[in-house]
This record gives structure tokens, C-alpha cells and sequence, in this order.
């Protein structure tokens, strides 16, 4: 038995997304072509924006397909600065580094002013220090970008109290984590732009989508064709961008049943290592993500001692160039370096069962006593 908790990272493609996806590949036509194939290519993709449009409460023409949601961050962050004329971007603290990165390399490259919003332990945004910002300098603002759901704690942020703070300074969520997964409503939350991604919500790889509100334009980061408002030129996707608007359309995710077998997990984790901490528990959740502390083990031994035990989960550290480094999102929540490299993050789907956190509690304590001796050496 081998058993996937990793669906915050990517999740299996919806059986009506392969099918859609099979489909459109047989089919040929350029959807920037006028032709009879071209314009059949293009209604598939007007009719997959209003589906994805409708679930997450856009307009169609706010709908913009991207590479990724990478791609989607990276174009509104890079393009609401540019767009401003300011030089100070606010993110929070525990963003993804899709958005943490390219406001860095602003930072770098364009002179901007980089502020990070603070969390508290449990990983929530400091609203406080927010009115305090746009109070004493509102006015050299560019951007805001708070994302919906954290990636690694599971933890949704207030973002629509973000945007009332805000007032007329343009806000960006990272709500990649969150579609289809808990209410979420572009038009209700009021930001300016959004990201999502279709290997989040049984989609396909490499495919995303930038919601950016109806009229505003800002400066392209691919030019060319002139394609997605000027915005993202290039050759749409038309096969993933037809499988990303089936999976949305059939998806069965059951934020209920999810939630339990988080909960299952997590009783059952304490229950069988009591020392464990779960990161952003005081906090409001995604229903499947548990993010959990073991003290005195190294996450990557645990990686990899759970994959031998045929479990598949992921750790809250980000590699580079092969230097390991602990998660900034849980240094801004408190831990110290040692203890950000001790934790694991659980992730479970639409696909998850009892069956298979039965079967990860089952070799948890093995793999907990085995990393700990491990560390000791």
C-alpha cells in the first residue's frame, strides 16, 4: 500500500480533466486563427474562462490564462508596481515565493521598498500593524498582496478585512491553495488581482490563471501576439485551459469530509506523539492541510523515512542549490531555526480516505522514534 498526503503540492487529475484534456489534444486549430478550426478552438476556451470565471465569482473578461500561478503572481506583482509609479510593496510575511521572490528582485532591480506584514504564532496576518502602515504612509504604496490560504500552515488569512484597510491601494491574494477548497469570491473579497493553478484542484500541470479586474491593464511581462488583454501574449493552452475549467466544473472536494480526515489525523497524532505541535491549529484552516512539529527530529530525515514507509508528505523547507533552509512562513511564526526543520506537512484531497491516514498514523511513531535517534548521533 502506498498512500499521497501531498495534494497541497499537487493533487491527481480529475478523470473528467483527462477525458477534456484527450479530447481537445485530437483536435487542431490555433484559437488566435479565423478559420473554422481556429474559432472551434476558441469557443472551447471562452466557454472554459466563463466556468472558471463563474466558480470564483469573476466576469469572463477578468479571467487572463497564465503558464502557472507562478506566472500569475509574478505578472501582478511586477505589473501593479509598475503600474503605480510607488516604491513601496507590502506582502505579508508568510507569502509563497511566487509572490515573495518577484518583490524581492524589485527590491533588486526596480528600487522598490520591500515591508513584510508580521503573524502572530499562529500565522495570522498583524491587522494592526497594517492600519498603522497605510496610516503613517499610505501614499507610497504600490501593492498589497496577502495570500488567501497559506501553502504550508493551511492558515486563511482575513483578506477581505486587508482590502477594507487598504482603501484605494491595489490588492493582490495568492489564493492558489484555496479554490474549491473553502468560499472564495473574487468579487466579494474586492481585490484587484488573484492567482490560481490547475494542479491545485485536479487540473493539469503548467496552467494558471491571473484575475485581474475588468478594464485595469497593466504592463505585460511577454509581449508578442498581443493575446489575454495584451496582458500574457502567446499561444493559448487551449487542452489544459479546456481540462483546468473540467476538473473545476466536476470537482467533488467535500470541505466536510476533508476536514475530518484532518482531524482524524491529527487526534490520532496525538494520541501517538504527544510532544508534536500543529502549526496555525488556533487559527481558521484549510479543511486538509496539518503542518506539525516534532521536536528533536530533521524534517528531511522524516521525508525520507516516511517515503519508505510508502507515505508521501512534504516538509515545510525550501532547497536551494542544495542548501537546506528552514520555512520562512514558520521562523515569521515563532519557531527558531532548529525547530522550522523539524516539522512535516500533511495534505489530504478529494481523493484521501480513512484507509490511507489509518495507514500513515500506523507508521508515524516508528518513523518519529527512528528520526529522533537519527538526530541524536
Amino acid at each position: 500500500m502506498s498512500v499521497y498526503l501531498d495534494h497541497a503540492a499537487t493533487t491527481p487529475m480529475a478523470d473528467a480533466a483527462i477525458a477534456a484534456m484527450t479530447s481537445s489534444l485530437s483536435k487542431i486549430g490555433n484559437p488566435s486563427s479565423l478559420h473554422t478550426q481556429g474559432r472551434a478552438t476558441r469557443k472551447d476556451v471562452e466557454d472554459a474562462r466563463e466556468v472558471i470565471a463563474k466558480a470564483v465569482g469573476a466576469m469572463p473578461s477578468e479571467i487572463i490564462f497564465t503558464g502557472s500561478g507562478t506566472e500569475a503572481d509574478n505578472a501582478a506583482i511586477k505589473g501593479l508596481f509598475w503600474k503605480s509609479g510607488k516604491k513601496v510593496i507590502v506582502i505579508s510575511a508568510v507569502e509563497h515565493h511566487a509572490v515573495l521572490d518577484p518583490a524581492r528582485w524589485l527590491v533588486e532591480h526596480e528600487g522598490a521598498e520591500l515591508i513584510e506584514i508580521p503573524v502572530t504564532k499562529s500565522g495570522l496576518i498583524d491587522l494592526g500593524f497594517l492600519k498603522d502602515l497605510i496610516t503613517k504612509r499610505g501614499n507610497e504604496i504600490a501593492l498589497i498582496s496577502v495570500m488567501h490560504s497559506n501553502n504550508e500552515t493551511g492558515v486563511i488569512q482575513p483578506v477581505g478585512e486587508v482590502v477594507k484597510i487598504a482603501g484605494d491601494i491595489p490588492v493582490h491574494t495568492d489564493a492558489v491553495q484555496s479554490f474549491t477548497k473553502t468560499p472564495l469570491s473574487y468579487k466579494d473579497l474586492g481585490v484587484m488581482s488573484m492567482a490560481l493553478s490547475a494542479h491545485k484542484v485536479g487540473g493539469p500541470l503548467g496552467i494558471g490563471v491571473l484575475v485581474l479586474r475588468r478594464a485595469f491593464e497593466i504592463p505585460a511581462l511577454l509581449h508578442g501576439g498581443g493575446q489575454e488583454r495584451e496582458i500574457r501574449s502567446g499561444t493559448l493552452n487551449a487542452p489544459s485551459i479546456v481540462a483546468f475549467a473540467a476538473a473545476v466544473e466536476s470537482s467533488n472536494y467535500d470541505s466536510a469530509r476533508v476536514s475530518a480526515l484532518r482531524d482524524r489525523f491529527e487526534s490520532g497524532l496525538r494520541a501517538s506523539v504527544p510532544d508534536a505541535y500543529i502549526n496555525g491549529v488556533d487559527a481558521p484552516r484549510l479543511p486538509g492541510i496539518t503542518n506539525v512539529t516534532f521536536p528533536g527530529t530533521q524534517s528531511d530525515s522524516l521525508l525520507l523515512l516516511m517515503d519508505s514507509e510508502k507515505v508521501s508528505c512534504s516538509t515545510g523547507a525550501a532547497c536551494s542549490a542544495g542548501v537546506h533552509r528552514p520555512s520562512h512562513v514558520l521562523l515569521a511564526m515563532g519557531h527558531t531555526e532548529i525547530t522550522a526543520q523539524s516539522s512535516l506537512r500533511f495534505s489530504c484531497g478529494a481523493t484521501s480516505t480513512e484507509s490511507d491516514i489509518d495507514f500513515a498514523l500506523s507508521v508515524l511513531p516508528t518513523v518519529i522514534n527512528r528520526g529522533r535517534a537519527a538526530a541524536s548521533k
